[in-house]
């Protein structure tokens, strides 16, 4: 495969060197900070171009790889379907729903991939669950949470548009905490209804949320918790609680680290509990994070590219994890619970 990337911030490098390490061949890059983008392009042997456009449009490509701020997704989304070019956008998928609902229909109108990058979901902690889930072994489902108590830096949050409504969207919900907020999705199906509470600005002179909380109600009838920080020092390890009537299961970082089921040990299944004790985390560095997932997750869209079938995580599921995040937002804002639609 032959890639295009759009933006070479930090998880430009993580992408790079998952590329690398599947033979995925990083073509040309562009940077809205051109000595930044020449350093990466230098270092990752790409050709650097000029524009986002002469990126999306840069001969050969099989797909392009938006990693800039999700403010900027929907332009490349709209150049690469009028090219029929797949493309994968980093999370969130926008900032609102409107620009994340034409991206998916955009995209679909061209009949082009769309996927958006969700590396968890490709953890050995989450596709067991998901197996484990779909057989009843935990039984029905009660409560599904998910903790993300983490630390930035005030150096994290230097920037003006760091933790800024319109060029991130909002802080550590759709940051940091939107890769649990997709798991639960992922693993629990959809939530109905949610309400919130925050702090803005707690401990960051930022204008969005860096504490966090909300309860929730999915679709099944199953509730929820997700509190998300960026303002705990030194940060936590990110936990996801799933709770049924036969058992329960606690995701700590990546790692499956609790797993206590009724019976469990009798059935003898060859699908084991890939149990350890402990996971990598971005609690308080953003790139202490493995780059397995994201070999995965690339290897599987490339597969869709070429069979024709959905990626593990595409436009919908991105617009369902936003939908969720902008839920919580909305209650926060006008202090009562917000319901979310069908999609």
């Amino acid at each position: 495969m032959k890639v295009g990337l759009i933006g070479t911030g930090a998880i430009a490098n993580m992408h790079a060197r998952a590329y690398r390490n599947i033979g995925f061949e990083l073509v040309a890059c562009y940077n809205k900070t051109e000595a930044r983008g020449r350093e990466f392009a230098e270092h990752w042997n790409a050709k650097l171009v000029e524009s986002a456009e002469d990126l999306c449009r840069y001969p050969g490509l099989d797909y392009v790889d938006v990693c800039s701020f999700p403010d900027s997704h929907l332009e490349p989304v709209k150049i690469c379907a009028e090219l029929k070019r797949p493309i994968m956008v980093q999370k969130p998928i926008a900032t609102n729903l409107a620009e994340a609902r034409q991206m998916v229909d955009v995209a679909r109108a061209a009949g082009i991939k769309l996927g958006v990058m969700s590396q968890h979901r490709f953890d050995d902690a989450t596709m067991f669950l998901r197996r484990a889930i779909a057989v009843g072994r935990l039984g029905k489902l009660l409560q599904a949470d998910a903790y993300v108590k983490w630390f930035r830096s005030d150096e994290y949050y230097s920037r003006p548009i760091k933790g800024s409504w319109k060029t991130e969207g909002g802080g550590a919900l759709i940051n940091q905490a939107i890769h649990q907020v997709d798991i639960l999705l992922h693993l629990m199906g959809p939530v109905t209804k949610v309400n919130g509470m925050w702090q803005l600005g707690a401990r960051h002179k930022i204008e969005s949320e860096d504490v966090v909380n909300a309860q929730f109600r999915y679709q099944s009838g199953a509730t929820g918790v997700i509190q998300a920080a960026t303002a705990f020092w030194p940060g936590y390890t990110e936990r996801i609680e799933i709770h049924g009537t036969k058992g329960s299961a606690i995701i700590s970082g990546d790692r499956l680290t609790s797993w206590d089921v009724l019976d469990d040990d009798k059935a003898n299944l060859a699908d084991r509990a890939p149990m350890v004790q402990a996971g990598s985390s971005g609690s308080s560095d953003p790139m202490a994070i493995s780059v397995t997932t994201f070999e995965r997750q690339f290897n599987d869209f490339a597969e869709a590219i070429r069979t024709g079938h959905e990626p593990l995580s595409n436009g919908i599921d991105g617009y369902r994890a936003l939908e969720f995040v902008l839920g919580v937002y909305q209650s926060c804002r006008e202090g009562r619970a917000v319901s979310l639609g069908a999609e």
